[in-house]
């Protein structure tokens, strides 16, 4: 499934921007720094563009450069490119010291980095101002709120989304809470009727059962929400805080991978771990377990199974099949010493064999390497009614394993509380998701298969 959606994301824009940028930072090293030193060796210029290359990257994640939304104010742009400018030019200079041979002058540097910043800051200013051009004119590239709470600043931000369509937010209802008619479970079967894609809660406007009932509905719907702050306490979280135009706002849930950045990056590695099981271990592997299997019962080598995935939708996830064929394995978990598990099954299940074919899954984009694991539908449907914040795990891909799994929730849901604990460690990757830490996972993973697990059955 694709992250790059019409409403909550605009998850090609900053890759394309990287692009763009790198591309002009090369173009005009070569056009006008290197092109007219005859002291160049072979390569010279190959290892200036990389050096340059992964200096910028590396210098934009520091300074923010492209932690630009449609909210940002352009003032707030030129500042970052003003950062930006200082950080590339140091940057340069240094570079220009440690490989003296370029014979590579101050002067000339400076010159070159204001002329790259001209380029760049003439296309990133464009492409705001057409991007909020298309909002307007064409109506793409939006998102549909709902303002709980009727206050001056609540008014300030309705007026802000009404009098800035180039912003791309479309301002659906603002709800009264003071109102005697007022009824809370009507505004959430609002929001859900007319898919809105953002709540702005304001906190004064509402006591703490309500604002807790606000942030369990947003959480158990895939709701994006943002409170609207005053002088009262709200919930010792890490919050993100934002201005639209002169108004502050709060996002109560930061999910790395919704950075286009992160995304590209777990992508590209869930493809390349992918094809190098498939490549090496699968290839080789599937064949001898297909001959087990059939040697052991009659049936499918491969088991299919609806699940939910990214955003609730339904994929196939696919096992090497464990149990003897029924009609039940769709309905029903596996139990410690269930006799529908063959003899080669238990093998496959104790070692988590049976769990490699979802490396196809991974590949084509259905799951990722590591994420929450994905539960049977009819499961899901049952926890989403009774486990509080069970759907923010779909915020993310599943995955084949996770946090949870080698933290000791893997395996069968014994009791209410083996699937708070998964929860509870899957909203913690969600917010803090790193490639560090879904390495660290994916090592524990291995050492538990090797060791063997308990509920691994």
């Amino acid at each position: 499934m694709s992250l790059f959606k019409h409403g909550r994301y605009s998850g090609y824009l900053r890759p394309i921007s990287y692009l763009i940028d790198l591309s002009i930072i090369n173009s005009v090293a070569v056009l006008y720094l290197l092109s007219s030193n005859d002291t160049l060796k072979p390569n010279d210029d190959l290892i200036f563009s990389a050096f340059i290359s992964v200096g910028w990257i590396l210098l934009s994640f520091y300074s923010n450069f492209y932690e630009v939304y449609r909210y940002t104010r352009p003032v707030n742009i030129l500042s970052l490119i003003l950062k930006q400018l200082v950080l590339f030019m140091l940057f340069a200079f240094a570079f220009s010291g440690l490989y003296h041979e370029l014979n590579i002058y101050p002067r000339p540097i400076v010159k070159y980095t204001f002329l790259c910043f001209l380029i760049i800051t003439i296309l990133k200013f464009t492409i705001y101002y057409l991007l909020q051009k298309y909002r307007v004119s064409f109506g793409g590239n939006y998102r549909t709120t709902v303002i709980l709470g009727l206050n001056k600043k609540t008014v300030a931000l309705e007026r802000f989304f009404k009098m800035n369509p180039e912003y791309g937010y479309s301002h659906e209802k603002t709800f009264n809470p003071k109102n005697k008619e007022f009824i809370l479970q009507e505004s959430f079967e609002y929001i859900l009727n007319e898919g809105i894609d953002e709540i702005y809660c304001s906190i004064s406007e509402h006591t703490n059962a309500q604002i807790a009932d606000i942030v369990d509905f947003a959480d158990n719907n895939l709701k994006i929400l943002k409170f609207i702050p005053d002088s009262k306490e709200i919930y010792s979280k890490k919050l993100r805080y934002e201005y639209y135009d002169y108004i502050p706002v709060l996002t109560l849930r930061t999910i790395a991978l919704e950075d286009s950045v992160n995304t590209i990056i777990k992508r590209v590695f869930d493809i390349v771990f992918s094809s190098i099981v498939i490549v090496f271990v699968l290839s080789w592997l599937t064949p001898i377990i297909a001959l087990l299997i059939k040697s052991e019962s009659r049936g499918p080598v491969f088991f299919k199974q609806s699940r939910n995935g990214f955003n609730y939708k339904e994929f196939d996830c696919y096992k090497f099949r464990s149990m003897m064929p029924n009609k039940d394995a769709h309905l029903y978990q596996v139990t410690r010493g269930d006799q529908r598990i063959t003899k080669v099954g238990k093998v496959l299940r104790k070692t988590s064999i049976d769990e490699l074919p979802q490396f196809f899954n991974v590949l084509f984009g259905d799951m990722s390497v590591v994420g929450p694991r994905p539960h049977m539908v009819s499961h899901t449907n049952m926890y989403a009614k009774k486990i509080d914040k069970f759907m923010v795990r779909h915020f993310v891909k599943p995955g084949i394993t996770g946090l949870a799994q080698t933290s000791g929730f893997r395996g069968e849901v014994e009791t209410d509380k083996d699937i708070i604990g998964r929860v509870k460690y899957d909203i913690f990757y969600i917010e803090n998701w790193s490639l560090i830490l879904d390495l660290k996972i994916i090592i524990q993973t291995f050492m538990n298969a090797i060791q063997g697990e308990d509920k691994a059955y």
